[in-house]
């Protein structure tokens, strides 16, 4: 263990949440204060439209071991996460959401199991207490994902975990434009243990994750770490070429030996508009990953720092 480092760093992004903030501290105290006083709270303000950075600020002036960072717009909860896992300098770093359905009593339950042994423990939602809408969109989400990159994964379990120098180091590594953390902790492998947690109801603000941006979510992740999709295309091409063949040289033996008369234009046009839904929808799948490669190639930052209420800089990979 580093001694110049703090033993535990809790990171967390801040969107449309700020009335919880205060609590999440004092319960993130009293947790932490538990095993070390050598301890960091870092929130990440992701733009939110709210008074969250004016309460970020007085909670660093309270107490110095809350760090607050300002991104210049609204990148996303992910991005948020990248950005603070740049500044954390704990040995061990807890990635957890700071509407307090992530509970900070269950960091207590994470850290006694990770000092077993284990690289990383993820939390697992035994029960949870979101909508009904959102648990189905979130089941839907990782059936779909897993049968496009041939992976498993539980849609109970979010970010909510706590995580080594070492792992978080390695995430750090993947500097794509696309941004999944719970996805790039999978990836990156190490000893893993994931375990059923409490999961509270949300009690303040709302999800900001409606139907639309679920989408998007999942065909971003999807075509950032599978290329599955397009091996569908080229299957559904194949597909529709035999059975046109097969189709066409049943029209000829129902012509030429049982002469019977061709089907009219209804049946053509029915084939013409299918091939032709086939064939843009194929374009649209390949152009969404050439929309990925240019992002990638253009390599921007994956975030923007507006202020931040310390003045160290990122640690360097």
């Amino acid at each position: 263990m580093n001694e110049g480092r703090p033993v535990i760093s809790v990171v967390s992004p801040v969107y449309r949440c700020s009335g919880c903030l205060p609590e999440l501290y004092a319960r993130l105290l009293q947790t932490l204060t538990q095993y070390t006083s050598n301890f960091e709270v870092i929130l990440v303000n992701d733009a939110s439209p709210d008074l969250a950075w004016s309460i970020i600020c007085q909670l660093a002036k309270q107490d110095q071991r809350v760090r607050g960072i300002n991104l210049s717009k609204n990148f996303g909860q992910h991005h948020a996460i990248s950005a603070g896992l740049d500044f954390a300098r704990g040995d061990w770093i807890v990635v957890m959401d700071c509407d307090l359905q992530d509970q900070p009593e269950e960091i207590a339950k994470l850290y006694a199991i990770a000092l077993e042994g284990y690289d990383m423990v993820v939390g697992r939602r035994a029960e949870r207490k979101d909508a009904w809408t959102k648990r189905l969109a979130s089941k839907l989400f990782y059936r779909v994902f897993a049968y496009f990159t041939g992976s498993d994964i539980d849609s109970g379990i979010g970010n909510f975990g706590i995580y080594s120098r070492q792992v978080v180091e390695s995430i750090r590594c993947l500097r794509e434009q696309n941004r999944s953390f719970g996805l790039f902790a999978l990836w990156v492998g190490f000893r893993r243990l994931e375990i059923d947690i409490d999961h509270a109801p949300r009690a303040h603000g709302r999800s900001s994750y409606n139907l639309s941006r679920m989408i998007n979510l999942a065909l971003d992740s999807i075509v950032a770490h599978s290329n599955r999709l397009l091996y569908t295309t080229v299957k559904l091409g194949l597909l529709l070429s035999v059975s046109s063949l097969a189709y066409a040289s049943w029209i000829g033996v129902r012509f030429f030996f049982f002469a019977t008369p061709i089907p009219g234009w209804t049946s053509l046009m029915v084939s013409l508009y299918f091939t032709s839904g086939l064939i843009i929808g194929c374009l649209g799948i390949v152009g969404l990953y050439v929309g990925k490669i240019f992002a990638e190639v253009k390599a921007r930052p994956i975030y923007m720092i507006r202020s931040t209420t310390f003045r160290d800089g990122p640690n360097e990979l």
